[in-house]
């Protein structure tokens, strides 16, 4: 598992360094919120604060407007 700062309260989860398509998360504060993927990018169904959503598009970048929209559930299952 590897964290990386992205901006103020914004963190990147690598689940596995090992592993090709391993998934990577992005937190926002203390929680999951989208990531990529061996599929590409996902996000969550879910709306949180304007500063969450700020934060998801960042993360994603170019990849926001094409990213699937995932359950909330899915994302956190991916972090137990």
């Amino acid at each position: 598992m590897k964290l990386k700062p992205i901006a103020s309260n914004l963190t990147e989860l690598q689940v596995a360094s090992d592993v090709e398509f391993a998934p990577r998360i992005a937190f926002s504060y203390q929680t999951p919120v989208a990531g990529f993927d061996e599929f590409g990018a996902f996000k969550t169904d879910k709306k949180f604060s304007p500063t969450t959503s700020k934060h998801i598009k960042k993360y994603l970048g170019d990849a926001f407007d094409d990213a699937r929209v995932v359950p909330q559930k899915m994302i956190e299952a991916m972090v137990l």
